[in-house]
This record gives structure tokens, C-alpha cells and sequence, in this order.
């Protein structure tokens, strides 16, 4: 009895740090990412006529030299397109989600008060053109993976820096397999403590303990829940690095600074 709580005492630590663990070796170098701070959907204001993940607020990132964030889902006719939100209500006072419309059928919508339409990933890359780095977000809902070789398909050929994350670990493990060159993260939250999220799903995805599926190069997590232990024993003491998202104000960056590496931010200028 005693030899098996000495065991358990010893191997629950191992099997702790083996879940939360990111990629330990043939580890890709993200020394570029640091040269650059990250404008959170482009360089947007929501009010103005470059709204968030359209072609003018990535235009205006490029010409101020940041890199940035974007999030990349799938039309109905299987078009790769930068739009956030699980539906279009928000952003472009429509029913129904990306994936119920083709791109064309999308092109009838503007985003806020602007002209902007929903721009094709393709058309933001010809746009950047390697000028500034990119963060891609993989929206991923269910275990349908599919988005992730439409979109590989377009950054393998593409010249510039990018990195790609998503909060759905499978997303990852399709990297993992497929394409273990291209660096990868994990994005997360503290869910539990946001009081949006409950239930032991949310409670494993906040502490890390998927990591083992994708094995992510950094860690994308809410900067204001830095004290999360899996994050800070995966970034501190395993060597994954650290991106604090979504940061609003010079004080917020500030306080961020001592505890992530890279830095998304929205609303104000560094």
C-alpha cells in the first residue's frame, strides 16, 4: 500500500508535465517573431472605415511596421476568408455564419460601418507580402480538420513569416503530423474563470493538459490570467513561448511585459 502511494506520489508530476509539455526538440526558431508587436485583427477601429480582419486595417498594420493577428474560416464553397466571429450578426448585422454563404454570396455584406467586405486569406497575403509577420487563428468549432490544408495550401507558398494557433488542440495535431516545420501554438484561456465557461472540458483546456496532442511552440493566453500554473510551468520552465493576447492600453503592456514574450494588442498605438 505504501509502495503504491509513493508511486503514485512520484509518476502523477511526470504525467502532469508530459500533458502540458510543448515541443521539446528539432524546436523551430521564433527569434524574428520578437522584433515586432502584433495589431489584434489588423490595425482596426470598429468605428472608421478599416473595422477588424479587413483589408484596410491590414494595410494599416503593414505601414506601421507591426506585425498582426487574423483569423482565417471557411465559406460554404470552401474559401479560405479573415473573419472572427461564430456568426456574421456582430460585424455585419446578418444572420447565419461564414460557412452558410459562398465567398460571393458574402462579397452583398460590409463590415461595421465601412465598405469593407470579408477579404480572402489570399488576398491578405498578396497584401502583406511578407512585410510584417502573421499570427494565423485557425477556427476550428468540431473535429472537421479540413481548414487546415486549404490554408496550408496557401502559406506553404507563401514567403513571408507566419505562425499559425488555434484553440482546438486537433487543429495542432494536424500540424504536428503534416507539417512539423511550421510553428505552431496553443491558444487558451482561464474559461472557468471568465463565468462564460464551465464543465471539466474547459478545465483541461485552460490548464494545458492537451498539449501533448499538438505539442505547441507557444502559448497564446489571455495576458490577464498570467498566474495560471500549466501556463506558467509550460513557458517558464519548459520552454514554450509566451504570447499575452488581448492587451488594450500602454499600462496593460507594461504589466504584461514580465510575464510574455510577444504581445497581441488592440485600441491604442506602442
Amino acid at each position: 500500500m505504501i509502495n503504491a502511494v509513493i508511486i503514485t506520489v512520484v509518476l502523477m508530476p511526470l504525467l502532469y508535465l508530459f500533458l502540458i509539455a510543448p515541443r521539446m526538440i528539432n524546436k523551430p526558431d521564433m527569434e524574428r517573431f520578437y522584433e515586432y508587436y502584433y495589431a489584434h485583427r489588423g490595425l482596426h477601429d470598429n468605428a472608421t472605415e478599416a473595422p477588424e480582419n479587413s483589408m484596410a486595417a491590414f494595410k494599416k498594420a503593414v505601414e506601421a511596421g507591426y506585425g498582426m493577428e487574423l483569423d482565417v474560416q471557411l465559406t460554404k464553397d470552401r474559401v479560405p476568408v479573415v473573419f472572427h466571429d461564430d456568426t456574421l450578426e456582430r460585424m455585419c448585422g446578418k444572420a447565419g455564419k461564414v460557412s452558410d454563404y459562398t465567398y460571393e454570396e458574402l462579397q452583398a455584406f460590409y463590415l461595421g460601418k465601412s465598405r469593407e467586405q470579408i477579404p480572402k486569406l489570399e488576398d491578405v497575403l498578396q497584401l502583406v507580402d511578407g512585410r510584417t509577420p502573421l499570427i494565423v487563428e485557425l477556427k476550428i468549432k468540431t473535429a472537421d480538420l479540413s481548414l487546415c490544408p486549404v490554408v496550408d495550401k496557401l502559406l506553404s507558398d507563401y514567403k513571408g513569416l507566419y505562425c499559425i494557433e488555434t484553440f482546438h488542440p486537433f487543429g495542432l495535431w494536424w500540424y504536428r503530423i503534416h507539417r512539423r516545420e511550421v510553428i505552431r501554438g496553443q491558444l487558451s484561456n482561464a474559461f472557468m474563470r471568465e463565468n462564460e465557461y464551465d464543465g471539466a472540458f474547459y478545465y483541461i483546456l485552460q490548464s494545458l493538459l492537451l498539449n501533448f496532442i499538438g505539442r505547441p511552440d507557444f502559448i497564446a493566453y489571455n495576458h490577464l490570467y498570467s498566474d495560471v500554473l500549466s501556463r506558467r510551468i509550460c513557458c517558464k520552465w519548459l520552454g514554450a513561448v509566451s504570447v499575452g493576447w488581448t492587451i488594450k492600453s500602454k499600462e496593460e503592456l507594461e504589466r504584461a511585459r514580465k510575464d510574455f514574450d510577444l504581445y497581441i494588442f488592440e485600441g491604442f498605438l506602442i
